[in-house]
């Protein structure tokens, strides 16, 4: 069982021990930082709003209403969306004009974690000195509770997931006609949380047939959340049987979209961002970002429609702020991470989703055919368990000595870039391991890349 507190938000465990694992009271606390730090940050008098959603994870409810009334305790109002994704949650803050939002999922961890996203008043994600702040806050319980006269007001608010669909239905480059005019087929596996809501309104309103796998909202997620290709047979399967023209996987709070060809073979998550950018490069010349952990196709790409692309630190923050600074146009995560400033600077499955199929859609090509058009990158994704006694600075301190020759990043763990191929060692965010990410031009060298660095840092480990 686990707790991990980082600038990022507070994930853990249900269950277990206060301050070991993700309590009523570890939720508590951190829900109570969070609204003490926008009250200490507001420049007016008025009551501070925030919106609070929550994916179908078996312990949403509990957590979002230790968080709801937690906040109301300190006298601010809340905006409940109920069941929701994390891009709902993002797009409602500012439409709402809130103060800040809180999304309850763990993402892509199993149905046993749960986990406080925190966002500002543009419904983005807390940089990592607000973070600070809060983790402060909570370690010292310096949070003091409003007066019963001045106790937060709580509203539910249904049907945002709707308002979310109209949103993303009027991007300039969302072709909702060409689109409904092709009739594609899709089966979609939503690992039954709420994309099995959202993403069925969407392509409903592109005249897309959908064939529903997983897509009811109960939090008995049927096989590993991770959008990974061996979590992923039985929509493949799927997608063949059924004559469909594309498979759309998400995880549980919609911010990662992976895709499956006609027939049943990976799209491959990482090249979900790049087909999209090469559409919208396509339509709008600008620049790209992703993250240090994300495929060289993305550049190739990039360069292609003659924009520059440049690589952040792993973390959305770390993306956006990229994106900021160099106005992208578009950018992401390779896991399957969407961002399109035109709408929000968030990961966005919907937004993924409707200009994937523009795309699609325009070209007249088929998944596959995309697909292959496409520079062919493989990638080896693998991970250590973590214990209290390895040092993985120490650890990635003696791996960049050993590789002092070749070009060498350290804004995120460390990356090492080789003439034909990459790896990107680097402590989780997320859980406790490190995470080995390779790539290269065959599926055999990244494995390979993957299992020689594994070695290397398992002999360090032994020192």
């Amino acid at each position: 069982m686990s707790l991990i507190k980082s600038i990022s938000g507070i994930r853990g465990t249900i269950g277990g021990k206060v301050n070991e694992n993700l309590t009523p009271i570890d939720i508590v606390r951190f829900a109570a930082a969070y609204g003490f730090f926008l009250l200490g940050t507001s420049s007016t008098n008025k009551k501070l709003t925030v919106v609070i959603g929550r994916d179908a994870r078996i312990s949403g409810k509990m957590a979002s209403s230790l968080v709801a009334n937690t906040l109301v305790g300190l006298g601010i109002n809340v905006i409940d969306l109920g069941l929701s994704t994390t891009p709902t949650v993002e797009i409602a803050v500012p439409l709402e004009k809130a103060d800040g939002g809180i999304i309850l999922t763990a993402s892509h961890n199993p149905k046993h974690w749960n986990a406080l996203k925190l966002l500002n008043h543009k419904g983005e994600f807390l940089n990592a000195k607000q973070g600070e702040e809060i983790l402060e806050i909570a370690e010292n319980d310096a949070y003091t509770f409003a007066e019963v006269t001045d106790l937060g007001i709580y509203n539910k608010k249904k049907n945002y997931m709707k308002i979310h669909v109209e949103e993303v239905l009027k991007l300039d480059l969302v072709d909702v006609d060409a689109i409904k005019k092709a009739n594609f087929k899709v089966v979609l596996d939503a690992v039954n949380s709420t994309g099995g809501i959202a993403i069925p309104l969407l392509l409903e309103a592109l005249n897309v047939t959908c064939v529903k796998l997983y897509c009811e909202p109960n939090g008995q997620f049927p096989h590993n959340p991770e959008p990974l290709a061996e979590n992923l047979t039985e929509i493949s399967k799927l997608v063949v049987k059924e004559k469909a023209n594309l498979g759309i996987v998400v995880d549980p709070d919609v911010d990662r979209l992976a895709l499956i060809n006609e027939d049943g073979s990976m799209f491959g998550e990482e090249y979900t961002l790049v087909a999209c950018a090469d559409y919208v490069l396509s339509k709008t010349s600008g620049n790209t970002v992703s993250n240090l952990s994300s495929s060289r196709a993305l550049s190739d790409i990039t360069n292609k429609h003659n924009g520059t692309y440049q690589a952040s630190a792993v973390g959305e923050v770390n993306v956006v702020q990229l994106m900021k600074d160099t106005n992208a146009v578009i950018g992401g995560e390779g896991n399957g991470g969407i961002i399109y400033p035109a709408s929000h600077y968030g990961r966005d499955s919907l937004v993924g989703v409707a200009l994937f199929l523009s795309h699609l859609a325009q070209t007249g090509k088929s998944c596959k055919e995309l697909r292959d058009s496409y520079p062919n990158y493989f990638m080896s994704k693998n991970k250590i368990q973590l214990t209290p006694q390895i040092n993985v600075a120490k650890i990635l301190e003696k791996i960049q000595k050993l590789y002092k020759n070749e070009k060498i990043s350290t804004i995120d763990g460390i990356k090492i870039d080789f003439a034909t191929e990459w790896v990107h060692l680097r402590k989780s965010n997320t859980e406790p391991i490190i995470r080995i990410y390779t790539e290269s031009t065959s599926q055999k060298k990244a494995v390979d890349l993957a299992q020689k660095m594994i070695r290397q840092i398992n002999e360090i480990i032994k020192i």
